[in-house]
This record gives C-alpha cells, structure tokens and sequence, in this order.
C-alpha cells in the first residue's frame, strides 16, 4: 500500500504490506490497524485507488483481485491546477 498527500498524513506512513486477495480485503485490514481512527477510514473512502498504476474507478473493491506483489496507492483528492 502506498499512501499519498492527506491518506499520508491519515495513516501515518507513507508505505506498508497487506496481505490480502482482494482491494476490499486490504483496506479492511488496513483499517483494522488503526482501530477507533474514524478519520483514516474517512480519507480512503474518497480516494481514488490504483492498483498496478491501474485506477480502480468505480469497480466493487470485492471484485478487484490482487496479485501478490501488487502495488495499490491511495489518492485523495487534490486541489490546484
């Protein structure tokens, strides 16, 4: 998992490894590290997610199988231009 900008400062580490088969799978799992921490679980929900540099987009996160080794990277939204 890789965590950027406002998910970042939310989970408190720029990377860490999840096991899990499905994106569903990891981001509960991710979540129950933080217990009590409404604010991360807050900032992954509006995210968008890539998996393998692949964005998610509106796909069910219980259908997106992961591959070992498979990079997924959190973005929240970001403002400028």
């Amino acid at each position: 998992m890789r965590y950027w900008a406002a998910a970042r400062a939310a989970a408190g580490v720029e990377t860490e490894t999840v096991v899990g088969a499905t994106l569903a799978e990891v981001e509960a799992a991710v979540v129950r590290r933080r217990p009590g921490d409404r604010r991360f679980a807050d900032v992954l929900g509006i995210c968008s997610v890539l998996v393998g540099e692949v964005p998610v987009g509106g796909r069910d996160h219980a259908d997106v199988v992961l591959e070992p080794g498979s990079l997924v990277e959190f973005l929240p939204p970001f403002a400028g231009g």
